[in-house]
């Protein structure tokens, strides 16, 4: 057996697979016609974006009145809702670069829609704060431009505008590292279309790859320095997400817990999501020898181990209003778990810290629709932890004739469905037209980590190079033709 790997792994690619075999599996999605279930799925998505257009337009019309604030609960269902998206974006990210520097292989199957994920999550965290504002067309207000307008200066102390940064930077940088690890698929698409214009629109995409050694050698170089440079920023997006609460006074919200809280919860539900969408993709793209229960089982245990974390946080959350001796402190979480809004508190315990103990057991994380069951589970947790914070600290203030009570307006919920169908929308688009799987990965680790390589291993017996290859048959002998050209 190999230095590299103990004998004990699973494989990551199951079946008998070639390298042509992993490009043809990759490349049909994209060359062939899609399936019947794409297409239910994709006409779902897209009434529920069109409905949240019709949404937004109404939003931007009247004015935000027609959404449910009121003076006391001036944030609620948007920032929630641009929490909870800017939260699930962290995956992609973490699955590409941490993993990545990390030198883990089971990654290569997923990291390609994690990204993908990433972007799709932020573009719709990004609509939140646009359409809040009320006026969407002074947009460009937040941007620190020089004094034009009179005695307009940008607020740089406000939290609101870090978040401007680190999700514009977040988004760029998300992007390029996407982009860059798609250049091999793209070339490959390229060299195998047909059709003309198809050529002409992959070779354009593909940015003149030509599978050169220097080719490889730089792309290497440059998924190292963009992961380098992406790891902060999972770190520093959440935290800043984090700061829009812990930077304010309100009992409930500064909490110097909340910078690491809020980037275990993003993970949290990053990865819930990354399930939830694997598990749907290897159905409807026949991935299931790529995308392994292996693959589902690591997820998993991330899952577990963040919403041990985020159960710990709320726990230390608890402890601390008790031990502060602040009256207004204690109260704030007291009528979290007690007040009105008692079942939105609950219902976040509930998906948040028990679901994910179910992990524990081998063979509850390795069942496909349990795994699939609680990757929703959480991100619904997700949402009523970003719920809970946001609106029970708001609604009941320091002056009882104050107090007051949230529920939300058709308008704020067509929104929020809206953004759900626009991400299924792009996310449906993208495995239409993009290589779904990082095939030149794929086939990097199948001599190490592939079932059919690894059977040949042992049928040679232990002292089987890693790199020995199966009987191929000769290649043809073009001596001749080269020496009749040379002489000639």
């Amino acid at each position: 057996m190999s230095h590299y790997e103990s004998p004990i792994r699973k494989p990551l690619v199951t079946g008998d697979k070639s390298y042509h075999d992993v490009t043809l599996d990759v490349v049909r999605p994209v060359e062939g016609k899609a399936n019947k279930s794409w297409w239910v799925v994709f006409s779902i998505a897209l009434i529920a974006f069109l409905w949240g257009l019709g949404c937004i337009i109404y939003t931007v019309s009247e004015g935000i009145g027609v959404w449910g604030l009121n003076k006391t609960v001036g944030w609620a269902w948007d920032i929630t809702n641009f929490v909870w998206w800017v939260g699930i974006g962290h995956a992609g990210t973490l699955i590409s670069a941490v993993l990545l520097l990390f030198r883990q292989k089971w990654r290569m199957a997923i990291n390609r829609s994690a990204e993908a994920m990433t972007i799709f999550s932020v573009i719709q965290a990004g609509l939140f704060p646009i359409i809040h504002m009320g006026r969407p067309w002074l947009a460009f207000w937040v941007l620190p431009i020089p004094n034009q307008f009179g005695s307009l200066w940008v607020n740089f102390n406000s939290p609101l505008l870090w978040d401007v940064f680190a999700i514009s930077t977040y988004l760029s940088v998300s992007l390029v590292f996407w982009w860059t690890g798609l250049l091999p698929d793209f070339a490959m698409i390229r060299d195998r279309a047909v059709k003309p214009f198809q050529k002409h629109i992959y070779g354009i995409l593909s940015f003149g790859w030509s599978g050169r050694a220097k080719d490889w050698q730089r792309f290497e170089e440059v998924s190292l320095v963009l992961a380098g440079l992406a790891t902060p920023l999972v770190l520093s997006v959440h935290t800043i997400v984090s700061f829009d609460f812990a930077t304010s006074v309100i009992p409930g919200w500064h909490t110097t817990i909340f910078p690491p809280y809020f980037v275990a919860g993003a993970v949290f539900s990053g990865f819930a999501m990354v399930n939830t969408l694997l598990i749907i993709m290897r159905k409807v793209s026949s991935l299931e020898n790529y995308i392994t229960i292996q693959h589902i089982e690591l997820m998993n245990i991330v899952i577990m181990i963040t919403g041990s974390i985020v159960g710990v946080a709320y726990i230390t959350e608890l402890f601390m209003a008790w031990y502060s001796g602040v009256e207004y402190e204690q109260y704030a979480f007291l009528n979290r778990a007690t007040g009105p809004y008692w079942w939105a508190y609950w219902a976040m315990m509930t998906c948040n810290v028990f679901s994910p103990q179910f992990m524990w057991f081998p063979r509850l994380r390795r069942s496909i629709m349990f795994s699939f069951f609680i990757s929703i589970v959480v991100n619904i947790g997700m949402w009523f932890e970003r719920f809970v914070i946001i609106v029970t600290s708001l609604h009941r203030d320091y002056m009882p004739s104050a107090w007051t009570m949230f529920s939300p307006t058709f308008v704020d919920i067509g929104i929020f469905i809206g953004t759900i169908g626009f991400f299924f929308v792009l996310f449906l688009l993208y495995a239409r037209t993009f290589p779904v799987i990082a095939q030149a990965e794929v086939k990097s680790i199948l001599k190490s980590s592939g079932e059919k390589y690894k059977k040949i291993r042992a049928e040679k017996g232990e002292d089987a190079k890693l790199y020995d290859e199966p009987e191929q048959e000769p290649l043809p002998d073009f001596s001749a033709q080269f020496n009749s050209k040379s002489n000639s």
